[in-house]
């Protein structure tokens, strides 16, 4: 048992340690800091962007459901990258054997095209059918989810529907981004998003964190806008781009129809101006080369895919 402090003493400690709270904090010696001091002067500094870095890939689609034929002649022709669409899950089965077949040939998934999303469907059904594809797209080795969308036939089109879309692909953007696979949403002609004006509505109603934009410079040219400017405007949610030609045909009945798409460098992109625009944004990513068909019928997918490579190497000078 403790024995009892004197009731003179303790008055007397009281008093002292009420005055020593008083008295100024004086550090013992430099060795009781947690943190030594710091240059915080860093941090007044912005930390410049890094040089333009991109990497080519071919798309697909040319070869019209053959994919197998297509990766084929993409690796044969050196490509790094390729997009492929969604009847690939069928055609592959799993991811696995698609995986495998892209690494034999070393070609980079860099995207999946997934079709599109119908505004006026059920929203459950239209999200789960494209995480689905962000699904096979991630355990193949995947990239990118690319996604357009389907423009109501039956109807006008109103500020509303914008304003849907741009909520569905915030919604898909979510999860396909818990896979880890960012979205990005195609501009196209006979779509929603086919005129710059409409493209802007849509980016201003999702959220930039989850859907992104995949320019593609030809539809966007034929849509009326300028792929330059459209590069300038949207720099930090580029995710990547096709890199296409398209030319007027003049005997066109249909004015819908008075276009098509052709090889790199026989169509009216300024595809200089394109790059140069890239390169002074700094765009650090992939651009795959696209053409929806072969426009001569005497040419094959693979000659078309090396008549673009070589517009690309000896008038841009760019090293595939």
């Amino acid at each position: 048992m403790n024995p009892k402090v004197p009731r003179r003493e303790f008055l007397t400690g009281v008093a002292a340690a009420a005055a020593a709270s008083c008295l100024p904090f004086k550090p013992s010696s430099a060795r009781e800091l947690l943190y030594p001091p710091a240059d915080l002067s860093y941090f007044d500094t912005p930390i410049p962007p890094g040089p333009s870095e991109i990497h080519y890939g071919y798309a697909a689609i040319t070869w019209g459901g053959n994919d197998r034929q297509a990766i084929d002649d993409i690796s044969s022709l050196g490509f790094p990258g390729i997009q492929i669409r969604s009847n690939c899950i069928e055609e592959f089965g799993s991811p696995q054997p698609l995986r495998d077949f892209l690494a034999k040939h070393n070609l980079r998934f860099v995207a999946l095209s997934s079709g599109g999303i119908n505004i006026d469907g059920v929203e459950a059904e239209e999200i789960a059918k494209h995480v689905a594809h962000a699904k096979f797209l991630h355990e193949a080795g995947g990239l990118y989810l690319q996604v357009t969308d389907d423009r109501p036939k039956d109807r006008a089109i109103t500020p509303a529907d914008y304003k849907r879309l741009g909520h569905l692909l915030t919604e898909l953007g979510k999860r396909t981004a818990d896979l880890g696979i960012p979205l990005g949403y195609h501009n196209h002609m006979g779509a929603l998003g086919e005129h710059p004006e409409e493209v802007d509505q849509i980016l201003e109603a999702s959220d930039p964190r989850y859907a992104k934009l995949e320019l593609d410079v030809a539809h966007y040219l034929q849509g009326g806008g300028d792929p330059v400017k459209c590069i300038e405007k949207y720099s930090d949610r580029l995710l990547f781009l096709h890199i296409k030609d398209v030319e007027t045909l003049p005997d066109a009945t249909d004015m819908k129809k008075n276009y098509r798409f052709v090889e790199l460098g026989r169509g009216r992109i300024d595809l200089p101006a394109i790059f140069k625009a890239l390169h002074n944004v700094n765009f650090r990513g992939w651009a795959v080369v696209e053409l929806d068909d072969v426009p001569d019928k005497t040419r094959t997918p693979k000659e078309c895919a090396a008549i673009s490579k070589k517009y690309l190497q000896e008038k841009l000078g760019i090293t595939v």
